[in-house]
C-alpha cells in the first residue's frame, strides 16, 4: 500500500472529505460488489449518478416511508420473534433492516416467505463482507467465492424479476396507462427509467442495487444492535431514566444520535490523492497516497463532545456547528444517502412529537423497548470475531411482559 496520512482531527476531517481531488479508497478490495458504485465513484461521474438517485427522495419521502412503509414492514418482520417471546437481535436487526433498504433499492419479493426473507438475507450478508473485505478477519479468497456464489443466485431469483416488473411498469406510463407517481419509489425505478443503458450494463445494475441493499441493511442493523446496547444498559443503571425514554421519543432519538457518534458504521474513511497536493493535518501528500481520516476517534474529541466523551451520555452539549452524531454519515459528496432515512431529522428547538421525523433506528427501538425487549441474563451478547470493526456478533434478547410500556 502507498504511504498512508492519518487524521483525526474534527475540523480537518470536515475539510478533508470535502476535497475535490481525494477520492473513496476503502472500498478497493471490495470491488467486485463495490466496484464503480454511487460510494465509490468520483469527480463528475459521482456528482451525476448522486443527482439521478436522490430522484427517489420525492417529496414528503421520509414522511411516507416512517409513517406507511416502516410500520408494515417492521411488524412483519418481528411476528415470529414476538410470538417466541425472543430473538437474536444481529439476526432480527438484519432482517428488519434488509427489508427497509430491499425496499429503497427496488428488490422484490414475489413470495413473502420467510424462507424467500432467509434467503435474501444470506446473500446480503454476503455482499456485506464483500463491502468490508478490507477489515475481514477470514481468507479474501474465500469471501470473493462465497460472493460469485451470492451474485449467481441474486441474479435470477430477485434481480431479474424486480427488472422486469419495473420495465413494465415504465411502458405503462410510456403508454399513458398509468401516472408516474404510481411508480415505485425506489432507486431500481430511477435507474431503469432515466439512467444511461451504457452506463448501466446488467453488471453495473447488479452492483449497485447490491451496494445499496448491503450498504443500508449492514450499517443500519450494526448500528441499531449498538443503540439498543447503550440505551438498555445506560437506564439499568438508575430505572427511572426508562420513563424519560417512554414519555419523550424526541429524547429518545437524542440517545440513538449519542450512540451512532460513538459507533459509527466505519470507525474511518479513506482517501486516496488524485495529485499532488497539501492537506491540513497530513502535510504534502504525493499523487496515489491514501489519507485515513479516523472518524471513530474524532467522533470522541473532548474538546468538542467534553470530558466524557467515551461515554454515552445523552444529556451532553456539544460544540457548535457539530452534529450529535459527528461524522458517522460522513462529510462532502459521499455523506451517506440514507443519513434522515436512518437518524430522522435534527430537532432545531422544540417540534410537534407527533409530526418530527424520527429516523428508522429510533422508531425500530422505541418499538423493540416498548415490547418489553432486554437482554436475556442466562445467555449474554458476544462481540463478532469475523472483522476488525468493534460490532456485535451474538446478540440475544427476551421479550419481558412485565417491562411491557403501557
Amino acid at each position: 500500500m502507498s504511504k498512508l496520512h492519518i487524521v483525526a482531527d474534527t475540523n480537518q476531517i470536515s475539510s478533508g472529505l470535502r476535497h475535490p481531488d481525494l477520492k473513496q479508497a476503502l472500498y478497493d478490495e471490495g470491488a467486485i460488489i463495490m466496484g464503480d458504485t454511487l460510494l465509490t465513484l468520483h469527480g463528475e461521474a459521482h456528482r451525476k449518478r448522486r443527482i439521478m438517485e436522490f430522484r427517489v427522495f420525492r417529496k414528503d419521502y421520509f414522511h411516507w416511508y416512517e409513517q406507511t412503509v416502516f410500520p408494515k414492514t417492521l411488524r412483519q418482520s418481528m411476528t415470529g420473534d414476538i410470538e417466541r417471546g425472543r430473538a437474536e437481535l444481529i439476526d432480527l436487526g438484519y432482517r428488519v433492516t434488509m427489508n427497509l433498504t430491499a425496499d429503497f433499492a427496488g428488490v422484490d419479493r414475489q413470495e413473502q416467505t420467510p424462507e424467500e426473507t432467509a434467503e435474501l438475507l444470506r446473500l446480503v450478508e454476503a455482499f456485506s463482507h464483500a463491502a468490508t473485505l478490507i477489515h475481514s478477519t477470514r481468507p479474501k479468497a474465500e469471501v470473493l467465492e462465497e460472493v460469485r456464489e451470492a451474485i449467481d443466485i441474486f441474479r435470477p431469483r430477485f434481480l431479474d424479476p424486480s427488472v422486469a416488473r419495473r420495465r413494465d411498469l415504465l411502458a405503462k406510463v410510456a403508454n399513458g396507462e398509468m401516472h408516474e407517481d404510481d411508480l415505485p419509489r425506489d432507486v431500481l425505478t430511477v435507474i431503469l427509467q432515466r439512467g444511461d443503458p451504457e452506463e448501466f450494463t446488467p453488471d453495473m445494475l447488479l452492483r449497485e442495487v447490491a451496494f445499496y441493499l448491503q450498504a443500508g441493511a449492514h450499517s443500519t442493523a450494526n448500528s441499531t444492535i449498538h443503540g439498543f446496547h447503550e440505551i438498555y444498559s445506560w437506564a439499568e443503571e438508575d430505572p427511572s431514566r426508562w420513563k424519560k425514554l417512554q414519555d419523550d421519543p424526541v429524547f429518545f432519538q437524542r440517545c440513538v444520535h449519542e450512540s451512532l457518534r460513538l459507533h459509527p458504521a466505519s470507525p474511518v474513511a479513506w482517501r486516496s490523492a488524485t495529485c499532488p497536493m497539501h492537506l491540513e493535518g497530513a502535510g504534502d501528500v504525493a499523487e496515489g497516497e491514501m489519507i485515513e481520516f479516523r472518524l471513530a476517534e474524532s467522533n470522541r474529541d473532548p474538546e468538542i463532545y467534553g470530558a466524557d466523551a467515551d461515554s454515552f451520555n445523552p444529556y451532553r452539549k456539544i460544540k457548535t456547528p457539530h452534529p450529535p452524531y459527528g461524522h458517522t454519515f460522513g462529510t462532502g459528496v459521499h455523506t451517506c444517502l440514507g443519513r434522515d432515512l436512518d437518524g430522522g431529522i435534527l430537532p432545531r428547538g422544540e417540534v410537534d412529537p407527533a409530526t418530527h421525523q424520527y429516523g428508522t433506528i429510533t422508531l425500530f427501538l422505541r418499538d423493540l423497548f416498548a415490547r418489553g425487549a432486554r437482554i436475556d441474563p442466562d445467555d449474554p451478547p458476544r462481540p463478532a470475531v469475523d472483522t476488525a470493526r468493534p460490532n456485535w456478533g451474538y446478540y440475544p434478547v427476551i421479550f419481558d411482559k412485565k417491562r411491557v410500556w403501557s
